[in-house]
Order: C-alpha cells, then structure tokens, then sequence
C-alpha cells in the first residue's frame, strides 16, 4: 500500500505543476511573428559579422605567425 499511495501523490503533484506550467504559460506576451523574424535576423546578421571579424583577425595573425614562426 505504501508504494501505491507514494505513486498517487506523486503523479497528483506532477498533474497540478504540469497544470501550472500551462496557466503561466498563457500569461506570457509571446512576440509576434514580425518580431521573431526581425530578432532571427538581427542574430545571424551579428553572428556572421563576429564570426568574419575573427575570420579576419584570425588571418591577419597567422600571416604574421608565418613570417616569424615557419
């Protein structure tokens, strides 16, 4: 008997918190389509730009690297 009450209370808690997570859930002010689109883009825009930034910088020392090193 001990198992099954064990069971019931916690499958009655995991209801009431998955319960829960969904009222709150409906709380949230979702962002619109067009502003999920604009901070996609605006994400990979500023990721590109980092990530060429150091593409280059990378570059630029291993030329340096080169001329001292190999």
């Amino acid at each position: 008997m001990g198992i099954i009450n064990w069971l019931k209370i916690k499958l009655q808690s995991i209801k009431l918190f998955l319960k829960e997570v969904y009222t709150e859930g409906k709380k949230v002010d979702w962002p619109s389509r067009q502003e999920t689109i604009r901070y996609t883009l605006i994400v990979i825009v500023i990721s590109v730009t980092i990530a060429a930034f150091l593409g280059g910088l990378d570059f630029i020392f291993m030329g340096i690297l080169q001329r001292f090193v190999f």
